[in-house]
């Protein structure tokens, strides 16, 4: 039995990477490029300073240790490689799905499509799965191999959590993450108190929130009386929805917190891309990076 759930994610992950490097070969690698370049400048070595040189750059240390020798400069180089963090939520209610694909296939494809995004231009990748604990921290690397343990590791979890706690799994990155990184979020969101864990994260790293969602989520379909089970926290509840007025209620509340959800990660300067689990991802991808590039031209 264990041999064929193994053959079984085996395939899972195979598919993921054929769709995905296909996509990625034919339009997302050149923007995700042009998006997400080199994040700035590193330091490479110390040199005597030469007539022109910024005195800013200066290094007093150095030059108080070889007083006689004159003056020395921190050189720097430009970091090209870039390190990518995926933030992947496997919550219970991830794995809510109702016609293609579950968000959580979902959030597997997502990933799968940035890490071989990544690994094509030599960018290291790194994970962190999630509940309401973290479930498992994978440090960045290079390379196809890391790419598809990634992807397996999404495909194959089995969480010991089932609530949400996205507050501590921003919290830890920030912890592991030392250096600057480009950082994918991809969860549904359906939590609270993480905003303060997100401005931290965002101070240092540049982060991008993928929120993955069902529309069978935002309608209560008329099946009369019903016994519904929160996924998160195992609570049963009767609910009556032969109720006209109840079903009018339910999709007005849960159109309302998606929306308000959204305006509070937009109010922090948050990048946010919303992700359905029956439609194309790509177009919404290829229109974010395209906007983002062009925000990144004007200099805001």
């Amino acid at each position: 039995m264990e041999g064929a759930a193994h053959r079984d994610v085996l395939k899972t992950v195979r598919r993921i990477e054929i769709a995905t490097r296909r996509t990625v070969n034919a339009e997302l690698a050149g923007r995700y490029h042009s998006v997400f370049k080199g994040q700035g400048m590193a330091f490479a070595e110390v040199r005597p300073y030469a007539p022109g040189d910024d005195i800013r750059h200066i290094d007093w240390n150095v030059t108080a240790r070889h007083q006689d020798q004159g003056l020395y400069v921190k050189q720097f180089v430009e970091e090209r490689e870039l390190t990518v963090m995926l933030i992947v939520d496997l919550s219970g209610s991830t794995a809510f799905g109702t016609k293609k694909k579950s968000k959580r296939q979902l959030l597997a494809e997502l990933g799968a499509l940035i890490a071989f995004s990544a690994i094509k231009n030599q960018d290291r990748v790194g994970l962190i799965l999630h509940t309401d604990r973290v479930e498992l921290y994978v440090p960045p690397r290079k390379g196809r191999s890391h790419v598809l343990r990634v992807i397996r590791e999404i495909v194959e979890a089995e969480p010991v959590g089932r609530g949400t706690d996205l507050k501590e799994a921003l919290a830890y990155f920030s912890r592991v993450q030392k250096r600057r990184s480009v950082c994918f979020v991809l969860s549904d969101f359906l939590a609270t108190g993480y905003e303060s864990a997100l401005k931290v994260a965002m101070a240092k790293h540049d982060v991008v929130l993928m929120r993955v969602s069902d529309a069978a989520e935002r309608t209560l379909p008329n099946l009369g009386l019903v016994e519904l089970v929160d996924a998160e926290t195992g609570e049963y509840r009767l609910v009556d929805t032969g109720s006209e007025h109840l079903r009018r209620l339910y999709q007005s509340r849960r159109i309302d917190e998606l929306a308000s959800a959204g305006r509070r990660l937009k109010q922090i300067g948050a990048d946010l891309i919303d992700l359905e689990t029956e439609g194309d991802y790509v177009a919404p991808l290829i229109s974010f990076f395209r906007a983002r590039s062009a925000r990144l031209r004007s200099g805001r």
